[in-house]
């Protein structure tokens, strides 16, 4: 599958926005619960950051699903769900690393880096978003 891919529709979309909405409270949760005692207060926030864009973001995926109904054939819609995805995983997925990095036994101090790129995927799915609401 491309990144372009007019196979994903709406649904896939909708379906990935599901999931990931289980995911974003099942990883809410642990962090709440399991991780809290080993963590300080600031990798607690750094966590929920993760938590909280993660969820955001997984919103703008079921948007993305819905707005692909109402326009199939719009391609600015469909990458923004694909940005939107890498952003997750590049922004929410990297700060979940750098916050638990004393508990894990590897090295993640490549992930900060990662973070803004993630941010970048983002905001050009915004963009997309925006640039997609004004085509046919």
């Amino acid at each position: 599958m491309t990144f372009n891919d007019s196979t994903m529709t709406n649904a896939n979309f909708l379906r990935i926005g599901a999931l990931l909405g289980a995911l974003t409270v099942g990883i809410g949760a642990f962090g709440a619960h399991g991780l809290k005692p080993h963590l300080s207060d600031y990798q607690i926030t750094i966590f929920e950051k993760g938590v909280q864009y993660q969820f955001y973001h997984t919103l703008a995926i079921l948007a993305i699903g819905l707005l692909l109904q109402q326009k199939p054939d719009n391609q600015w819609f469909r990458r923004a769900g694909w940005l939107f995805m890498a952003g997750i995983v590049g922004f929410s997925g990297s700060l979940y690393l750098l916050a638990c990095r004393d508990l894990l036994g590897f090295p993640v101090a490549w992930a900060g880096p990662v973070t803004p790129l993630g941010g970048l995927c983002f905001l050009a799915a915004w963009g997309m978003v925006f640039v997609g609401s004004g085509r046919k």
